[in-house]
């Protein structure tokens, strides 16, 4: 059961327990040298504001009771660590096989919460020649046409069949050329 690719899971957990499963994990993740293994461990909360005798209250609630979302690389041991970290009663996926969100879900649902995603810093400009490291295109060289910093994307010229073709990629598909 080897995946490695860095991925958001959704654990099941007992109703009320998602605060100190997350606990729990971080203190085995740290005891068990995980840390290269499982990144992240989230409850996703949301303000909720109410009022009550005429003031306004903001409180957190868990948008997903008994769920847990932890990012990591699935591997024998780290499944191990997190399915047997007590409170949590399993993954969610099909039998014994935990299924990972897909990266829009798990963006959203980061999104929502406020918690800011790493974002790549590009130290390149328009004009400048890069060669593509990953993907359909790899070892191509082309010059970047278009950055786009929010998406993480770049339109490169790749002289393809004795013609310049743009192509969308991402940040961390291309690298200066020396």
């Amino acid at each position: 059961m080897c995946f490695m690719e860095k991925r958001w899971y959704v654990v099941h957990t007992y109703a009320g327990y998602e605060n100190k499963v997350k606990a729990n994990l971080e203190k085995r993740i740290d005891s068990m040298n995980m840390e290269g293994k499982i990144f992240r461990i989230l409850v996703p909360m949301e303000d909720e504001v109410e009022v009550k005798d005429g003031k306004k209250k903001i409180s957190k609630r868990k948008v997903f009771p008994g769920y847990v979302l932890v990012e990591m690389y699935m591997t024998d041991d780290s499944w191990y660590v997190v399915r047997n970290t007590p409170g949590v009663t399993g993954f969610v996926g099909s039998g014994s096989k935990p299924i990972p969100l897909n990266e829009d879900e798990a963006r959203q649902i980061i999104r929502q919460m406020g918690v800011e995603e790493p974002r790549a810093r590009l130290a390149l400009s328009l004009g400048e020649n890069v060669r593509v490291i990953a993907g359909p295109f790899e070892n191509f060289i082309g010059q970047i046409e278009e950055i786009n910093e929010e998406k993480q994307k770049v339109r490169v010229l790749i002289s393809m069949f004795g013609r310049e073709t743009p192509v969308e990629l991402d940040f961390g598909q291309i690298e200066k050329t020396s």
